[in-house]
């Protein structure tokens, strides 16, 4: 993508990046690396990104935030509206943002599902709906869900492996719509992270002993893990990628 400058040279433009869940964890790793990778990058949250606003600008890039309930299409539309005001478009979709109650089968009640579904899933519907139009208009897109490794193992949590796992029917199906307008649609699907989140309440230390002991590389894994596949998944080479999701959790799902 390129523009033509007041010296009529013409300039490659910066694509822009929306990162969900971008104010902690994960999500800011992500938008770390992207603003590295020379996105422009903006964060919906519905915490302040006051701390990845920092690290982003330190890696030279820039920045935007709102607060934005992903669950809720009417926030999700203000915000995708705030970013295009903003920077023209949104080129790139990283949708990271999530819960994950620790909660048996027989103490989840409906409300507690719903919850889940809502934020974890329905949130990928509403944040799609409002960032295709742009792509398909401008011919290129790149789309990327984050799901789960509890997926492929199914270890519990019935309700949050049943959210993830729609997400990558949801990337498999979507790609075959979509990879005709050149957007891409990929997932990739992480362990057990050690995170501001993971590291409090039900994640003890030994949920972590647990994943290392299954792992083919015996350590804990850091979103610093996760961030490569997502920069190849957004960028130009994996242009030919689609409707794929990948395993990162340090080989404990290997069948």
């Amino acid at each position: 993508m390129t523009t033509a400058g007041s010296d009529g040279v013409n300039k490659k433009r910066k694509r822009v990046a929306v990162v969900t869940g971008g104010s902690a964890g994960i999500g800011q790793a992500y938008a770390v690396r992207l603003a590295k990778d020379e996105h422009l990058v903006a964060v919906a949250d519905i915490a302040p990104a006051k701390e990845t606003e920092r690290l982003v600008r330190e890696a030279g890039g820039e920045f935007f935030s709102a607060n934005c309930d992903v669950s809720n299409a009417a926030s999700v539309a203000e915000f995708a509206g705030a970013v295009r005001a903003k920077h023209g478009s949104i080129d790139i979709l990283v949708h990271n943002a999530g819960i994950y109650p620790v909660v048996t089968f027989d103490q989840t009640d409906w409300p507690t599902w719903r919850r889940i579904m809502d934020v974890n899933l329905d949130s990928g519907f509403h944040l799609t709906k409002a960032v295709l139009p742009g792509m398909r208009e401008a011919g290129w897109g790149r789309i990327v869900m984050v799901a789960s490794t509890t997926f492929h193992l199914g270890l519990g949590l019935v309700a949050y492996t049943a959210s993830k796992g729609a997400l990558i029917g949801f990337v498999r199906s979507l790609a075959a719509e979509i990879g005709g307008y050149g957007i891409t649609i990929n997932a990739v699907a992480p362990g057990l992270v050690r995170t501001p989140g993971t590291t409090s309440g039900a994640h003890g230390e030994s949920m972590f002993e647990m994943a290392r002991s299954s792992q083919a590389i015996k350590r804990t894994q850091m979103p610093e893990d996760l961030v490569g596949a997502v920069s190849f998944l957004v960028s130009d080479e994996a242009a030919f990628m689609t409707g794929q999701t990948l395993v990162i959790d340090g080989g404990g799902a290997r069948a």
